[in-house]
């Protein structure tokens, strides 16, 4: 599979789990680049992807909140406040993308650069010293997050 994105230490936020859950979606991302190139079953994979981005993204903010939460991060409404945003682009594009009214575009592709590059590069990397400093660590793994992408 040719990447639109490949995953590197420029992205890591420095916490296993959130770039575990990262690197999901940047999978996510190159698969849908990988049918746009090449367009065989195209609707069939690009719902499915879709369905699974979205089930992806409201876990994966619910996890993110989750840790904000328990260590108290000063900035979690405004940081809330982007992944509800986010959060309804993606519910969007998969209700346009489930009724037939939109396949994988160049646009849809650029969106989720933007995310990766705009949210997690610099929104997400400001949290990282602070759940660090107050008690989490860089290894911290949840292994049924994994499982359930893998099923």
């Amino acid at each position: 599979m040719k990447e639109f994105i490949t995953w590197s230490d420029e992205i890591s936020v420095g916490i296993q789990e959130i770039d575990d859950q990262h690197k999901q979606l940047i999978l996510y991302i190159n698969t849908l680049y990988d049918v746009m190139i090449h367009p065989k079953n195209k609707e069939h994979v690009v719902k499915e992807i879709m369905n699974n981005l979205t089930q992806y993204t409201i876990i994966h903010f619910a996890v993110e909140e989750s840790l904000f939460r328990i260590f108290d991060y000063p900035r979690y409404e405004e940081h809330k406040k982007h992944h509800l945003e986010l959060a309804q682009q993606v519910i969007d594009i998969n209700v346009k993308v489930q009724a037939g009214e939109d396949m994988i575009t160049s646009e849809l592709l650029n969106f989720l650069r933007k995310w990766l590059y705009n949210h997690i590069m610099k929104e997400d990397k400001l949290y990282t010293p602070f759940l660090l400093k107050n008690g989490i660590k860089k290894d911290t793994k949840k292994s049924w997050f994994r499982r359930m992408w893998d099923m």
